[in-house]
């Protein structure tokens, strides 16, 4: 069950982001019979495993597709495809291994989070401005001055969303510690959603990478069979969405549309463009998670420790939970 407002309460465990990372934590940690709650600042959980309606089109415009390697990621692949959320995409691109399935999100993205957290206390909407350590508890402050006192954090955010939560509540970190995680920058994606009055001219399986110009990923979510009409998701590179990021994003998006052109072969009829400011983690860290201290449990995980990926953020989720109930003992 999600929820939208809390009343300050008290808590085992509380986790800081509904992506991945923090839903997988938060079950895991659940289910060993510890209270937890999640919050996030966002309207839905999933962080980048994102879908937007614009009329009657859906887009998945974050995460476009899933791979497991992973020999537990794998079995919770197929407990996920059991359930009805995931279902196998396609199974080469290019030069890429043709015997790796690449899944996505039944009906979408979104879902996957939504199972996830379907039995899990989760605040939306709502963002925490301030973490203060008192020794005992860890008190998260949110901008509508609401509280939430728990016993132990897990930290999934973004890093330098993380960091100042950590700076803002006066917490110190070791300065290796500090550094180490100042070291992991991201890649900015700028990601377009365009309705078409036609079919779009992507070939099968419906999504791929151009070898050249400013498009890194295009993808038709009706052949996807997300969307009932004609709707591409476009991913700009990661050097064009820097140049570009502080500019006016409707003359962006007009830009990469004009790139993708030959690929949409219909008219647009209308388009949103949506900046992912921490896309890809750069120098991910060798280790699934980290332990910022102990007494009380303090611990920041994600895609900047397991990889750039969603396989490598339910890895870091999975580590941070199993780390933190040997602290909890």
């Amino acid at each position: 069950m999600t929820h939208s407002k809390n009343t300050n309460p008290e808590t085992d465990v509380l986790v800081i982001g509904a992506g991945i990372a923090g839903l997988l934590a938060a079950t895991e940690i659940k289910e060993s019979g510890h209270r937890v709650i999640v919050v996030d600042k966002g309207r839905g959980v999933g962080g980048r495993l994102a879908t937007r309606r614009i009329g009657q089109a859906t887009f998945d415009h974050g995460a476009q597709f899933i791979t497991a390697r992973n020999a537990r990621f794998v079995d919770a692949m197929q407990e996920w495809e059991k359930a009805g959320v995931v279902i196998e995409w396609y199974r080469n691109s290019g030069t890429q291994s043709k015997d790796h399935p690449r899944w996505r999100g039944n009906p979408t993205m979104t879902a996957i989070a939504k199972y996830l957290a379907k039995d899990l206390s989760v605040f939306l909407g709502n963002r925490v401005v301030s973490l203060v350590n008192d020794s005992k508890y860890f008190v998260a402050i949110f901008e509508n001055n609401e509280k939430i006192f728990s016993k132990s954090i897990i930290l999934t955010a973004p890093i330098p969303q993380s960091l100042e939560l950590i700076k803002s509540g006066g917490i110190e970190l070791a300065s290796q510690m500090k550094n180490r995680l100042e070291s992991i920058t991201y890649e900015p994606c700028i990601a377009v959603m365009v309705i078409t009055d036609g079919p779009v001219k992507i070939p099968s399986p419906g999504g791929f990478a151009p070898e050249n110009g400013p498009i890194g990923w295009i993808a038709d979510n009706q052949m996807k069979k997300i969307s009932t009409i004609p709707a591409v998701t476009i991913h700009a590179t990661a050097s064009f969405s820097v140049e570009n990021w502080d500019k006016d994003r409707k003359e962006v998006g007009k830009e990469l549309l004009r790139a993708a052109a030959p690929f949409l072969g219909s008219d647009v009829v209308d388009y949103q463009v949506h900046g992912w400011r921490y896309s890809k983690p750069i120098g991910v860290s060798e280790d699934l998670c980290l332990i910022l201290g102990e007494s009380p449990p303090f611990i920041i995980a994600g895609d900047s420790f397991g990889g750039p990926s969603v396989e490598g953020a339910a890895l870091s989720g999975w580590e941070a939970a199993a780390f933190l109930k040997t602290l909890l003992k």
